[in-house]
């Protein structure tokens, strides 16, 4: 039975993540390649937002740390953080406790989705999917063998939490956030480099509704096997388990892309 999507999204303040570690931090504000870094670094804020690694309510680090951190001018750095605050996802308060804050989380629309899914081909979906199973199934492998009791708890509450989240855009942040702290359990930061942007990218496309809701339960049930893997220090069965839900969630990804097309032209005719 597939879980119904509440319609409403409740406050983004209502949901509790556990707080990002440090290692995650890093990762959000690292160094950016050298394209249109004012895109960039909205693009990096604005998705940290929407996936809940940064939170309403949370301060930015200062202007000169993300700076610096970015690889950018001050100039630029302000420039994106004008955007962000034209978006009405932060904005800047003054005075001794001041700063840049996260104010809105932003909900992708069901429309933006199926367009930025049209710009992916079958095969783009399948490769996608293909570097989520080499990344996050070393996560688990790795993991099984260096992750601390804390860090299975922190998996469990995520799995958990995703279960029973009601909306689309909740589900998104805690099913990213489980596996960019299956990476951090991985202990290596090479690896959860190469998570963040994965998730960044494919969190909209796998939990916005197009046309069929997701089971929510069966995928919950699948995490909780991850975990009990890694809890056990079986190292094989958390590789197997994690690129087993990996490929269900390309097989929906494909599965959407195909359906939307098929819409598309029985409306056409």
């Amino acid at each position: 039975m597939g879980t119904e999507l509440d319609p409403a999204h409740p406050p983004t303040a209502a949901i509790q993540l556990p707080t990002a570690s440090s290692a995650l931090d890093r990762h959000i504000y690292r160094a950016l390649p050298a394209v249109d870094r004012v895109e960039a670094i909205v693009s990096r804020l604005h998705d940290s937002i929407a996936i809940g690694i940064i939170q309403t309510g949370d301060r930015l680090p200062n202007e000169a740390e993300m700076s610096e951190s970015f690889g950018v001018s001050p100039a630029t750095l302000r420039e994106a953080l004008a955007q962000l605050r034209d978006r009405g996802l932060v904005e800047t308060r003054r005075g001794r406790n001041g700063g840049t804050f996260v104010v809105n989380t932003p909900v992708p629309t069901r429309d933006a989705v199926a367009a930025k899914l049209d710009t992916y081909s079958v095969a783009d979906l399948r490769d996608i999917g293909d570097q989520r199973s080499a990344i996050s199934g070393m996560c688990a492998r790795l993991a099984a063998t260096r992750s601390s009791e804390e860090n299975c708890v922190r998996l469990r509450h995520l799995a958990n939490e995703l279960k029973d989240s009601a909306s689309s855009d909740q589900q998104a942040r805690f099913h990213s956030r489980f596996w960019l702290e299956l990476s951090v359990a991985a202990q290596s930061r090479r690896l959860l480099a190469l998570e963040l942007p994965l998730q960044l990218e494919i969190a909209d496309l796998l939990w916005t509704p197009l046309s069929r809701q997701r089971n929510i339960a069966a995928i919950s049930d699948s995490l909780h096997q991850i975990i009990d893997a890694v809890a056990a220090r079986e190292v094989d069965a958390a590789e197997s388990r994690a690129i087993e839900r990996i490929q269900q969630d390309s097989y929906h990804l494909i599965d959407e892309k195909l359906t939307l097309a098929m819409t598309r032209s029985a409306e056409g005719n």
